[in-house]
């Protein structure tokens, strides 16, 4: 009697087999014949994706945030007086600007809140992903459509708004102030000192309420702009691969599904990330907008429709690198996992 019909005789144990895209079995568990050892499998899949996708996002934090600190100044600068400059010609300016007021560390500046968050917020972004992707496939083991990922990133989308909206918000705040302050005799007033004084800040003046400021625009850029993105990502990956078994493709590929797969978030939702950007950096006390389709609507009429999109150039620029190291951090560091 072979070692299946042992299984099948027996209440002591059965195997549990994972498979690969192609069918074949990857891993088998010996378990008892409960439910206990599915959801230890899952434990697993979900302790994988919250690794991975921590190591993704901290090799997209360091390599995009200095693109973001401009994207963010060209954003929130005020429109001038009639006959006054911007105060900043363009991204090139911008940098110029920054260094020789802030120094290189400038180009950091707001990165604290980010850093501090990654783990989370990139742990919610992969994991609800993958635990969404359980759910869609047809059978185990069966690779998704690109159809299943687009719905697979708006979920993760809708789950992640909730932690990037505080964090955006004490991000863009940092990166702004200069932008915003007044430059005088003893050069610029920094009104912040760091992340926790952001925060200190926004709840003496608002409440806990405050640090949830432009959530409606967040999930508006967070839940179509994922869909596209991890869409786009399987539509490249399957392109490349010539098929829907995209699991031997190599780094080279990973890297540019990954930086078309952000460009593609970008620019399906660069609009709303202003608005979202103009409303977090708004005062409390006397606030320009009343809200986001106000703001969207002050923008249109102060700078037409390209005041809706300042700074996309340098959102682009870092999209590409940022999202090719995030994917390519995050699909190495799950496949060393197992």
């Amino acid at each position: 009697m072979n070692s299946a019909d042992t299984s099948s005789h027996s209440e002591s144990s059965y195997e549990v087999f994972k498979l690969n895209a192609d069918g074949s079995s990857r891993e088998a568990r010996t378990c008892k014949p409960t439910l206990s050892c599915v959801q230890i499998l899952q434990m697993g899949e979900v302790a994988k994706d919250l690794t991975a996708g921590t190591v993704g996002g901290a090799a997209q934090l360091v390599v995009g945030h200095p693109f973001d600190t401009i994207k963010v100044k060209l954003q929130s600068q005020p429109h001038p007086l009639p006959g006054q400059p911007l105060k900043y010609a363009g991204a090139m300016d911008a940098v110029k600007q920054t260094i020789a007021a802030e120094g290189p560390r400038g180009l950091y500046k707001g990165m604290g809140a980010p850093l501090a968050t990654v783990a989370a917020f990139n742990a919610v972004l992969f994991s609800v992903r993958g635990q969404m992707e359980a759910l869609l496939r047809s059978q185990p083991g069966a690779p998704l459509t690109v159809d299943q990922q687009i719905v697979a990133g708006a979920g993760a989308g809708v789950a992640v708004s909730f932690l990037a909206c505080p964090t955006e918000l004490i991000k863009c705040r940092l990166q702004a102030q200069s932008a915003l302050a007044d430059v005088g005799a003893a050069g610029v007033v920094v009104k912040y000192g760091g992340p926790m004084d952001v925060a200190r800040h926004v709840l003496q003046s608002a409440g806990v309420r405050g640090l949830f400021k432009g959530l409606v625009p967040t999930m508006a850029r967070e839940i179509p702009g994922n869909a596209a993105m991890f869409g786009a990502y399987e539509a490249i990956k399957q392109f490349l691969a010539g098929g829907q078994d995209t699991s031997g493709l190599g780094r080279g590929s990973l890297i540019v599904a990954g930086g078309l797969a952000g460009a593609s978030f970008w620019a399906f939702v660069y609009p709303t990330d202003v608005v979202k950007s103009v409303i977090q950096v708004d005062d409390y006390k006397n606030p320009k907008f009343s809200g986001s389709i106000n703001a969207f609507r002050k923008i249109l009429a102060a700078e037409g429709v390209k005041g809706l999109y300042k700074g996309f150039g340098p959102a682009m620029a870092r999209s590409v690198p940022a999202n090719a190291a995030c994917f390519l951090a995050y699909e190495v560091t799950k496949s060393s996992l197992g």
